[in-house]
């Protein structure tokens, strides 16, 4: 996924009232971004950092700018990348289903985004040429804790544990049901359910990963020119770790 127009650099100042975040530019210029995020977005929401900003000319828009991607220091120095934009990991899944780079998923013939299914929808719907079906949620994954690992999710997702189940009637179904974590962090080497945060989601998580749910992690690659992000992909596989306790 290429980013439609150059990024901007700035310093995160805070984020409020879940949507907004006052950023300063390089140029000393301190403006109000759009936050794409609705989640607590711990670990990444950081005053200090830099942040990177996408523009906007669009006069229909109320703010110019929306906030896309956060560099975190890394304990032993240096900084990792880490998309904020939640609503980015679905087009960065749908360009690597489409080119066929997920293996596990390869071979589908259409792909429907938005899959109404049981009264809830799912991220995708994969149809193959045999007349295969497989279903696809995906959760984008962007908490690192201070074990160096990642989790899923940074809060209690209600919304999250009914698409778990959604998931699970399908393969009671007999049809393929997929859950794959997005991981738009370039720390993150490995994804466990946040059993500390959300302990019915990480319930539910290894349940229906028994029920016949698969369970897949991706990480995300950043891509950069003289410095400044300019896109990004997905990935290789990360191995999901459904037992593994925080603390």
């Amino acid at each position: 996924m290429n980013y439609a127009a150059p990024l901007v650099a700035g310093v995160l100042l805070r984020r409020y009232k879940r949507f907004l975040a006052d950023v300063r530019l390089a140029d000393g210029r301190e403006v109000v971004a759009h936050c794409p995020n609705t989640g607590s977005m711990r670990a990444v929401n950081v005053p200090g950092c830099r942040v990177w900003l996408s523009p906007s000319d669009d006069p229909r828009r109320k703010l110019a700018w929306t906030w896309e991607l956060i560099e975190l220091p890394r304990p032993e120095g240096g900084v990792d990348l880490a998309s904020v934009h939640t609503g980015r990991a679905n087009r960065i899944v749908e360009e690597a289903l489409v080119a066929g780079t997920v293996e596990a998923l390869a071979g589908a013939g259409t792909l429907k985004r938005e899959a109404r299914v049981e009264g809830a929808r799912l991220d995708f719907r994969l149809d193959g040429d045999a007349g295969a079906t497989t279903y696809v949620e995906v959760k984008q994954v962007t908490l690192r804790e201070d074990d160096g690992h990642g989790y899923f999710p940074d809060a209690v997702s209600e919304r999250g544990r009914k698409h778990l189940e959604t998931l699970a009637a399908l393969a009671a179904e007999g049809q393929r049901a997929v859950l794959l974590f997005c991981v738009a962090h370039e720390g993150i080497r490995s994804v466990a359910p946040a059993g500390h945060l959300d302990p019915a989601y990480a319930e539910a998580l290894r349940r229906v990963a028994g029920e016949g749910v698969e369970v897949l992690a991706r990480a995300c690659r950043f891509m950069r020119e003289d410095g400044r992000p300019v896109a990004v992909s997905l990935g290789e596989a990360l191995p999901v770790e459904l037992e593994r306790r925080y603390r």
